[in-house]
C-alpha cells in the first residue's frame, strides 16, 4: 500500500510517501520565524503557501501521481492549533478530491514507530523527546502507556525558552547546543520525581546564571543537567520494565551528546540502544505515512467527519480516539 503522510503540527510542513515500510520520499519545509520567534498564525500562513510545492516535490521524488496513492495519513495532534489545522485541511482536501481513504495519526506514535522500524528493535522502551513532549513509553497490546513524563515543559521547549531568554538569533535547541560546545559545568538544579521530570526550576536558574556566568558555560550546564535527569529516569524505567532495548526519538533525539550519554548508559546495563537518522527524528511526513499505514491495517480508514485536529492528543488516548472513529 502506498501512503501519503502530511506533518504540520508546529513549524514544519512535510509530506512523505511510503510503500509499506519503505520510504519513497520525505520533503520538509520549515518556518524559522527569524528574530520574532514562532508565531502560530505565521506558521500556518507559511504552511498553506508551501503546501502545493511540497506536495509536488514529494510526488516527484517518489515517481508517483496522486492517482497512485492508496491512503492519505495526517498528523492529528498534539500540536499548535493554527499550523495543525492547515495539515488537517490539506489532507482532507486531497482525500475528498482524489477519493482516497484517510486516517489521522498521533504525532508521538509516528515518531516511535518509524524509529523502531529503522532501529529494527521490536517493542523496546521508547524515550520520546521533542519540543512539547518528554515521555517514557511502553507498548502493551498495541497501545502505548506513559511510564514517566515531564510535569511542566518539554525538554525541547526548555532549550528554546533559554535561547529566547539570552536573545539568541535563532532560539532553538540546535543553537543552544552549538553555543554549549566547549563550555564548563556550573551547578544547576537537578529535579526528578520517580520517572517524571521537572524542568521549570532548571530554566529559571539557568536564566539567572546567564547574568553572572558565561552564556557558553550556562548553555553547556543546562544541557548536561537536563540530559542527566533524562538518563536517570530512563534507566529507572529500564530496570522496572526489564526491557533490553531502548529507542530515543523526537526532535531532541538528534542531539549527539544526548545520544552519547544514553548509549553509554545502555552499554553499562546490557541494553541495546537505537536512534533513527536525523531526518526521521525531526518532524517529517514519512513517519506519518508509515504510521498511518500501520494504523490503517489495524483499524481501517476514518470517516472524514472524524478528521479534525486534537491539539492536546496524548499518545495514551489513542485507544479512545480509534474506538470513536
Amino acid at each position: 500500500m502506498i501512503t501519503l503522510g502530511v506533518e504540520c503540527t508546529a513549524h514544519t510542513l512535510s509530506i512523505g510517501i511510503s510503500k509499506g515500510s519503505s520510504i519513497l520520499s520525505n520533503v520538509i519545509d520549515t518556518y524559522s520565524g527569524g528574530g520574532e520567534g514562532l508565531i502560530p498564525r505565521k506558521m500556518a500562513d507559511h504552511h498553506a503557501a508551501v503546501f502545493p510545492v511540497v506536495l509536488r516535490e514529494s510526488l516527484k521524488k517518489a515517481g508517483l501521481s496522486m492517482d497512485e496513492i492508496d491512503l492519505i495519513a495526517f498528523s492529528q495532534g498534539p500540536g499548535i492549533g493554527a499550523p495543525l489545522s492547515v495539515g488537517v485541511s490539506g489532507a482532507k482536501y486531497l482525500a475528498i478530491k482524489y477519493q482516497k481513504p484517510i486516517i489521522g495519526v498521533n504525532h508521538g506514535y509516528a515518531h516511535a514507530k518509524i524509529s523502531e522500524s529503522f532501529c529494527k528493535l521490536k517493542n523496546p522502551l521508547v524515550l520520546y523527546l521533542s519540543g512539547g513532549n518528554s515521555q517514557i513509553l511502553i507498548e502493551e497490546s498495541g497501545y502505548y502507556k506513559v511510564l514517566g513524563e515531564t510535569l511542566d515543559s518539554g525538554i525541547g521547549n526548555l532549550f528554546d525558552s533559554f535561547g529566547r531568554a539570552i536573545k539568541l538569533e535563532h532560539a532553538h535547541g540546535s543553537a543552544v547546543a552549538a553555543l554549549a560546545q566547549g563550555g564548563n559545568y556550573i551547578e544547576l538544579p537537578y529535579s526528578v520525581k520517580g520517572m517524571n521530570l521537572v524542568f521549570s526550576g532548571l530554566l529559571t536558574a539557568a536564566i539567572k546564571a546567564s547574568h553572572t556566568h558565561s552564556k557558553k558555560d550556562v548553555a553547556f550546564s543546562l544541557m548536561e543537567t537536563a540530559f542527566a535527569m533524562t538518563a536517570e529516569v530512563t534507566e529507572r524505567a529500564l530496570f522496572l520494565t526489564k526491557k533490553k532495548s531502548l529507542v530515543v526519538c523526537g526532535g531532541v533525539a538528534q542531539n549527539k551528546r544526548l545520544q552519547e550519554m544514553l548509549a553509554k548508559m545502555c552499554n553499562e546495563d546490557g541494553v541495546r540502544f537505537g536512534v533513527a537518522p536525523d531526518q526521521y527524528n525531526r518532524d517529517n511526513g514519512a513517519m506519518i505515512a508509515y504510521a498511518g499505514w500501520l494504523l490503517y491495517k489495524r483499524y481501517g480508514s476514518m470517516n472524514i467527519k472524524s478528521c479534525f485536529s486534537i491539539t492536546n492528543y496524548r499518545i495514551d488516548r489513542m485507544k479512545d480516539v480509534f474506538s470513536k472513529k
